[in-house]
């Protein structure tokens, strides 16, 4: 695998992903916000220095995904343990990414493998998700007063956007199969 630009800050998310869920643990929420925010920043970074300096790679495409369900699920999954998320929230965001991960390990299992390629309404849910976690972990971490309403309010646009982007990539996936 050659060493690019957009794959060494994609490991640099992967590398940082164990460090924010223990500083989320130990309940040092500003630094967590700080880390999360760095990861969230490779995260963008990433994907146009592949196209900006034409770098991208399969193996790019895949460590960039795993990254980002990486650092979403292990954020949400240390933030429900420490009481900054509901649980049935984070079941939800697990269990889309789980659903797509396993419908195309079927379609490569039985030979009929997909194209990954990220949907805009999943560009959209990542990003609903980045920023929820960054306020629910600034709003901690800075005491940042945020009103219950706000706070219903990331969650319910998190749910929905996951809801609709399983739904968007279940239709694609039935779409390739019946192919």
């Amino acid at each position: 695998m050659p060493l690019t630009i957009a794959n060494a800050l994609t490991l640099l998310r992967l590398c940082l992903i164990p460090i924010i869920v223990v500083m989320i643990y130990e309940g040092r929420f500003g630094l967590a916000t700080v880390i999360f925010i760095v990861a969230g920043i490779t995260d963008a970074l990433d994907g146009y220095l592949a196209r900006k300096l034409d770098q991208r790679t399969e193996i790019g495409a895949y460590l960039d995904a795993l990254a980002d369900k990486s650092l979403i699920a292990a954020s949400f999954i240390a933030m429900v343990y420490a009481h900054l998320v509901p649980f049935w929230l984070v079941v939800l965001v697990i269990f889309r990414d789980l659903m797509i991960v396993g419908a195309v390990a079927i379609a490569w299992l039985i030979n009929n493998p997909i194209a990954i390629e990220p949907l805009k309404v999943s560009k959209a849910n990542t990003a609903a998700q980045i920023v929820t976690v960054a306020t629910l972990l600034a709003t901690k971490g800075f005491a940042i007063p945020l009103p219950e309403l706000a706070i219903q309010g990331l969650y319910a646009i998190v749910a929905a956007l996951t809801v609709v982007s399983v739904t968007a990539y279940f239709a694609q996936w039935f779409r390739h199969m019946a192919e």
